[in-house]
């Protein structure tokens, strides 16, 4: 149950579950900052009829930025949960494995710093971008580790 790291050391591969659970906190987070900025609008007397079937006047800004980080961590961290999960199932997990993930987990985390606090789209594109190329590099180790099973 070794995964592929060095010669005559074998890795726990329950490993892999640790990045995953640092992008679970960083949702929880997120879902929290969802909380409170709805719960501000509400204060603030923001029309709770949006709230019922999402049309008419939309939410503060604040609000809407909260939603939509929220959001987003329910589509590439899709990716990055199937690839590492994938490299637990297959037994794969490598130290290559675990650098692409806590990569991406870094990338994510100062993504969400900015989109969270002062939200520059300019400074929140390279950490999307790396996120990006660490996924990818997280599935190319997949990919080998399927071949290298089928070989």
């Amino acid at each position: 149950m070794g995964g592929r790291g060095m010669p005559g050391h074998a890795i726990n591969q329950a490993i892999i579950f640790l990045p995953v659970l640092a992008v679970v906190f960083i949702t929880i987070i997120a879902f929290a900052r969802l909380a409170a900025t709805r719960g501000r609008a509400a204060k603030a007397r923001n029309d709770v009829a949006y709230y019922r079937a999402f049309i008419g006047p939309s939410e503060p800004e604040y609000a809407v930025v909260a939603v939509r980080h929220y959001a987003n961590l329910f589509e590439v961290p899709v990716l990055f949960y199937g690839g590492c999960l994938s490299a637990f199932v297959l037994g794969g997990v490598s130290q290559w494995t675990l650098v692409w993930a806590w990569a991406y987990v870094v990338a994510r985390a100062i993504q969400s710093f900015v989109h969270l606090s002062y939200n520059n789209p300019m400074h929140r594109g390279m950490p999307f971008a790396l996120g990006w190329l660490f996924i990818i590099a997280l599935w190319i180790d997949v990919a080998i580790i399927v071949a290298m099973r089928l070989a």
